[in-house]
């Protein structure tokens, strides 16, 4: 079942969030360990961008830049097209893009602009910060280098999800279950959830009592082959 969406301002929620993750380009700085040398978060072999269904209809009307997901963008990808699409909800569609060397900037995708993060939510429902998605610790720079996470950046994904959480409720419930799934990954892994607070602040988490810890963002773990640069 299709839920239904409210009616959104695309344009709007794309210029409130429209500030650089970090003072460089940090795409370049993925991209020298990529074999393509392009960003991974730009890759369809490496992660299929998603986009509210109501954004597609935007994005489709404004831009070239689009197309829905076929499943054969990426010659090497063992990916069944149907598994994937039964794992997406059933508010968000699949879609691929023309690559990075032709990207529209202005009409990059929500999921683009908040990659590498996800809104955490706490077992009570207060969205109190943001936190990355552990599958990309590996290819993503900016994951091993938080401390570079720009305020006005931060400023943007609070203020783009406050009005997609306010407006869309179920929404806002498809990031509380994915936060209940972070917290039991990171209590089998007996560590704690690196966040960056809303309130400016940089805070370690405990995934089962919920208490907050305050650090700073370059005490957060890097990954290979980040961890000496």
């Amino acid at each position: 079942m299709i839920i239904q969406q409210p009616n959104l301002s695309f344009r709007m929620i794309y210029d409130l969030f429209d500030a650089p993750v970090t003072d460089i380009d940090c795409g370049k700085e993925c991209a020298k360990h990529h074999p393509a040398d392009i960003p991974f978060c730009c890759d369809i072999c490496h992660a299929v961008p998603v986009a509210y269904r109501s954004e597609w209809q935007y994005l489709q009307t404004h831009s070239s830049l689009w197309h829905e997901w076929r499943g054969d963008e990426c010659p090497q990808d063992e990916t069944d097209p149907h598994e994937l699409r039964a794992q997406t909800p059933d508010h968000l569609c699949l879609l691929a893009c023309q690559g990075v060397s032709a990207c529209q900037r202005n009409y990059r995708a929500v999921s683009c602009r908040q990659f590498p993060f996800v809104p955490y939510l706490t077992a009570d429902f207060r969205f109190i910060g943001m936190t990355y998605d552990w599958s990309f610790s590996s290819s993503c720079w900016v994951i091993s280098h938080l401390d570079r996470v720009l305020p006005a950046y931060r400023d943007g994904f609070f203020t783009a999800f406050d009005h997609l959480f306010e407006t869309w409720l179920e929404d806002m419930e498809s990031y509380i279950d994915l936060s209940e799934e972070i917290r039991e990954h990171y209590q089998q892994l007996h560590q704690r959830i690196p966040l960056l607070h809303r309130d400016g602040r940089d805070y370690w988490i405990s995934p089962k009592s919920g208490r907050l810890t305050r650090c700073s963002a370059s005490q957060f773990p890097r990954f290979s082959p980040y961890q000496d640069e």
